[in-house]
């Protein structure tokens, strides 16, 4: 299950997160001179992008040190509102003063299928010899259970092998490029935001639930060595029994 964190409502959530991942990240800096981070996309991590870009997370964060990346994307141009690039950018990336060469976004102006092996092999450079893959990854959860682009009866939900995917996905009429468990497991710490009543039930299920990744893909995230904490208000947590 990991480790749960709950909060009255989506405000203070946003804000107990903020104050975990300030913390977390000056951590690990004291031991590496990089800190990797894997952006979620969507509406929920707005406000928490919009905290970590003020005061005093963006004086007292080591923003030179980190390497941002994206969990998945919707293969729009970046000027597309459903970017999720473009979001980053607006609510946190362009506040903070991040250094261009530090920001690794899953291109959208080339086919799908060539920026998830063009973002694979970004990924394969970086952590080579390495014990885990990211330092901090980010993931929402969809009402439906989904989370990256894994949804609910996709074959990626079952990738073994590649770190990056990309795939046509008919009831959005798109392509999305995605992480894969594999990387993501291997990460160092995963959180997980998830936020209302619309979400109970469907967290009930992956929490405490049967094993059922093509009903609910957010099981397959099971960090192999790393930490994984939840982070969800009483609305989400309503139909859990602990």
């Amino acid at each position: 299950m990991g480790q749960l964190h709950i909060a009255k409502d989506s405000v203070q959530l946003s804000t107990d997160l903020a104050e975990w991942i300030s913390n977390y990240i000056k951590e690990v800096s004291t031991k590496k001179d990089r800190f990797t981070f894997v952006l979620s996309g969507g509406s929920t991590p707005k406000l928490l992008y919009t905290l970590l870009s003020a005061k005093p997370y963006n004086e007292s964060i080591p923003w030179e040190k980190i390497h941002f990346f994206w969990g998945d994307e919707r293969a729009v141009p970046f000027e597309d509102s459903r970017n999720n690039a473009k979001m980053a950018y607006d609510e946190l990336l362009d506040k903070v003063g991040v250094k261009a060469e530090n920001i690794h976004v899953m291109r959208t102006d080339i086919g799908a299928e060539e920026s998830a092996a063009e973002y694979e092999k970004i990924l394969k450079q970086y952590f080579e010899g390495e014990e885990t893959t990211f330092d901090f990854v980010l993931l929402g959860m969809g009402d439906d259970g989904h989370t990256l682009s894994l949804f609910p009866g996709t074959s990626v939900i079952h990738e073994k092998d590649a770190w990056v995917t990309s795939f046509f996905l008919p009831a959005q009429d798109m392509y999305r490029i995605t992480l894969t468990a594999p990387v993501v497991n291997h990460s160092a710490a995963v959180v997980f935001l998830a936020v209302g009543n619309g979400k109970a039930e469907t967290l009930k299920h992956v929490l405490e639930g049967d094993f059922k990744p093509d009903t609910y893909p957010s099981q397959v995230i099971k960090p192999t060595n790393g930490e994984l904490h939840w982070f969800i208000d009483e609305a989400a947590a309503a139909d859990l029994k602990a």
